[in-house]
């Protein structure tokens, strides 16, 4: 008797369609005890032991990683999530306040998830129907927010400051041919690399000798430079949240005949808020701005856009791929979106956005920032009452630099590692004032004043070692 062949195994279910979800049911109900069961193993902030111990356990816990045969999807979502979960760096974690790696709100994964399953792919309109009206309407409010008295406000989505940043050289060298960019020294490195990556000179730095642009010195150096000029001022630097003075560099770029742009990457949510908008008046003087919705705006990374004051701006992106946006199609209505975009595929980003901006409102956003912004006082407070600490300044936005007084540098960057490698705390490093500074950067509404007098005591037993 001949041997039945056996049938070949269905393939993978979808997480599209009608039974997309019943599919995914199941497997989310493994994540999310997975992600549960990985945070409560690690019991803190980042996992214990440092780089090589982490990464000899996930070595062991993944073993082959393409395997002949597979196994379950709910077997290597358990088996990996959790580890994935247990060797995290959790911004959800009060004690991990080291870098601008904001916890996302709920409601935003959730909201991710959906883009995800559904996968729209954001380079033609027929790939992505309704998230690209969904873009439009969403990013011309953002621009709105930025330019609200500008006739045709414009923003893009991008990956974040640093694509942020490289587009608003691009644009300034199409428009102007080779361009030179002026920078304060606390401005983001991305300038620098997108000078490199355009063929453009490489930027011309200013003093910061307060932490923020000098106009005398950024004055100083307009008269003496020539040809096309775009300054780039920061709202928010990456050290110490400290915001240029716009107004004045506004004026300055007026007078010399030059370029504003802002990379306001951190500050710039800070339009939320009633309370702390009026730190970015001149922001709607730029050209361009920088912002990022996965900082002060509690998105899951990537959640940023550029800003522009007129929507002509971005012609020069136009870009033709006859199976992506033939003339024909857009002369007959069907909108491209190659010219959104140096990207081609990229993910529905604007959901999350959508989805927290209807949820929340710029009312609710402005309180988070609001209670972030109060928790960096709270700290700098609480600093300046320990005798054995010190604080360089008061906070500007939510990071807060502090070092045990009298410690060396050394013994600064060896606290900071201490506390890496035991898992009980993340805090970042910075250089100010010729000294090492630890940095706290508070993104986490819902840490307590009982987590940043913990910092406080891990930093202070950290010392007496």
């Amino acid at each position: 008797m001949c041997a039945v062949p056996t049938p070949p195994a269905p393939p993978p279910a979808l997480a599209g369609g009608e039974s997309g979800p019943e599919a995914l049911r199941p497997l989310l109900t493994t994540v999310l005890a997975a992600l549960h069961d990985g945070a409560a193993t690690r019991g803190g902030p980042i996992p214990a032991g440092g780089p090589d111990t982490l990464a000899a356990r996930i070595r062991d816990t993944l073993g082959e990683a393409l395997p002949d045969t597979g196994t379950t999807p709910e077997a290597a979502l358990r088996t990996l999530v959790t580890a994935l979960a247990e060797g995290a760096a959790d911004p959800a974690d009060p004690l991990c306040a080291a870098h601008l790696h904001t916890p996302p709100l709920a409601l935003a994964v959730a909201a991710d998830l959906a883009a995800s399953a559904l996968n729209p792919s954001m380079d033609s309109w027929d790939q992505a129907p309704a998230a690209s009206a969904l873009e439009d309407l969403v990013t011309r409010a953002l621009a709105a927010e930025v330019y609200p008295h500008a006739p045709h406000p414009d923003a893009l989505v991008t990956t974040g400051g640093t694509e942020s940043n490289q587009l608003a050289l691009l644009l300034a060298r199409e428009r102007h041919g080779s361009v030179q960019t002026v920078v304060g020294a606390a401005a983001h490195h991305s300038f620098h690399r997108a000078a490199w990556l355009l063929g453009l000179p490489e930027p011309v730095t200013v003093p910061t000798p307060n932490g923020t642009v000098d106009p005398v010195a950024l004055d100083e150096a307009l008269t003496d430079l020539h040809g096309p000029l775009l300054v780039a001022a920061t709202a928010g630097t990456t050290d110490t949240g400290r915001i240029d003075p716009l107004p004045q560099i506004a004026d300055l770029c007026e007078a010399h005949g030059a370029e504003l742009h802002v990379d306001a990457a951190y500050g710039g949510a800070a339009l939320f808020s009633a309370t702390h908008r009026p730190l970015l008046a001149g922001l709607d003087r730029a050209r361009s701005v920088a912002l990022d919705l996965h900082k002060l705006g509690w998105q899951p990374a990537a959640a940023g856009l550029l800003a522009v004051r007129d929507t002509a701006d971005l012609a020069a992106l136009s870009h033709t791929a006859d199976y992506l946006n033939a003339d024909d199609d857009t002369e007959a209505g069907l909108p491209s979106l190659l010219g959104r975009s140096l990207r081609t595929t990229r993910r529905p980003d604007i959901l999350k956005i959508a989805v927290t901006l209807r949820t929340l409102g710029r009312t609710g956003l402005g309180d988070l920032v609001d209670t972030c912004c109060a928790l960096a006082r709270e700290l700098a407070d609480l600093v300046d009452k320990t005798p054995g600490l010190e604080l360089y300044e008061r906070p500007t936005l939510t990071t807060v630099l502090f070092r045990p007084r009298d410690a060396d540098d050394d013994t600064v960057a060896a606290i900071r590692r201490t506390l890496l490698t035991e898992g009980r705390a993340v805090l970042g490093r910075a250089h100010e004032d010729g000294r090492l500074w630890l940095k706290a950067t508070l993104l986490n509404p819902h840490a307590t004043s009982g987590d940043l007098e913990q910092i406080l005591t891990l930093v202070e037993g950290s010392t007496d070692r």
